[in-house]
């Protein structure tokens, strides 16, 4: 059975020959009484203040396993991101090595195709000497030949003119 401060304030006792000093069993019952509702007081301050304290602990409990789930989405988004990251570099560097294979193959096809050019040059170079110098040496003989030609004329002229001055006609004429 519970005990409260007023059930000790209001409890009477039935008083008996050679009993107790009634004044001192109520002044007694009285500082029971006074001490038992500074207890109930306390044990009630304690009891919401432990009730306070397990909601708070309640709420930290469930902050801590927000921050807990929010550090371990972190912790997968970081991780995700790197790895992320790194493929992305390791694609971009395949592309790169890609593209410098190209440059390079292509680089060795415009070394291949000038050079090329440069033994065709050289071709179409060699057979223009040639036929530069055929074409020369046409122009001499025809040269030689007009000389030829005109050195035959030329005595044939003063053969001609030797003919004509011997002519008898002409000899009459200057008679």
């Amino acid at each position: 059975m519970k005990i409260t401060p007023l059930d000790i304030q209001q409890k009477q006792f039935p008083v008996k020959f050679r009993g107790f000093d009634a004044d001192e069993v109520y002044a007694f019952m009285e500082l029971v009484r006074e001490q038992m509702e500074e207890l109930m007081r306390e044990n009630s301050h304690g009891k919401e203040t432990i009730s306070r304290l397990e909601a708070q602990m309640k709420e930290y409990k469930g902050m801590e396993a927000a921050l807990t789930e929010t550090l371990m989405t972190a912790r997968q988004m970081a991780d995700d991101h790197r790895n992320n990251a790194r493929k992305e570099a390791e694609l971009i560097l395949r592309e790169a090595e890609i593209k410098a294979e190209e440059m390079l193959r292509d680089a060795q096809e415009r070394v291949v195709k000038i050079h090329e050019d440069i033994v065709d040059l050289k071709g179409i170079r060699r057979h223009f000497k040639e036929e530069m110098k055929r074409l020369i040496e046409n122009h001499l003989r025809l040269i030689e030949f007009d000389k030829e030609r005109e050195g035959e004329g030329e005595e044939a002229a003063v053969e001609s003119s030797d003919f004509l001055d011997e002519k008898p006609g002409r000899q009459m004429d200057e008679q």
